[in-house]
């Protein structure tokens, strides 16, 4: 398929799915006139993209993750560096979550305030 029906399967950005591509998360095939034919494993690519994303990594740590899949399900391989890069990933989240609750906190007591005046 062309990179704008991936797209809109996809739910994905043409200049994303470029980005993919030049970052190495995509490897579609060329057409003999050069254009890009994305396969349903890059539809499958896509979404674990999205997933991984979704947990919070940034590209290059999906980057070094996409490896650590097998399969047509969310199969982790045991990859050696697997369990590091997802503890440092949990603490990245739970970082993330307190710096959350410490802005609701205050942003809760300035309307606190400003409700019992």
């Amino acid at each position: 398929m062309k990179i704008s029906e991936l797209s809109k399967v996809s739910g994905v950005s043409v200049r994303m799915l470029r980005y993919y591509e030049e970052q190495g998360l995509l490897a579609p095939n060329r057409t003999a006139a050069g254009y890009r034919d994305f396969g349903e494993r890059d539809v499958q690519t896509l979404e674990r993209i999205k997933l991984l994303n979704s947990a919070g990594m940034n590209l290059s740590t999906v980057l070094q993750f996409l490896p650590c899949i097998r399969g047509d399900e969310l199969v982790l391989e045991p990859c050696d560096e697997l369990i590091s890069l997802l503890h440092t990933q949990i603490k990245l989240v739970d970082s993330k979550a307190k710096k959350l609750a410490e802005s609701r906190k205050i942003l809760k007591h300035f309307l606190d305030e400003i409700e019992h005046r």
